[in-house]
């Protein structure tokens, strides 16, 4: 396993221990970073108008769009990092 997706990995499990529940933004954040890391660009279509929570979370994973593998792994772990885990 190389270096970065050994942090990813702890970082996953820091994640679930922070003292403080990150806020919106960083948890949009945190899913989309998570999300290009272990599934690439977004597919599928964009969730219903009704459908906010799923809407929120699809765009921010859109937004990474292009961001590969290793810097996304990177990015999530520098944000846990900045949260405290």
């Amino acid at each position: 396993m190389d270096d970065i997706a050994a942090k990813f990995e702890d970082a996953q499990k820091r994640v679930k221990a922070l003292s403080k529940a990150p806020g919106t933004d960083e948890l949009l954040e945190l899913y989309a970073l998570f999300k290009q890391a272990t599934a690439g660009d977004a597919t599928g279509s964009r969730p219903g108008m009704m459908d906010f929570k799923g809407r929120a979370k699809f765009d921010a994973w859109v937004g990474k769009k292009g961001i590969g593998k290793d810097d996304a792994m990177a990015r999530y772990v520098a944000l846990v990092d900045r949260l405290g885990g």
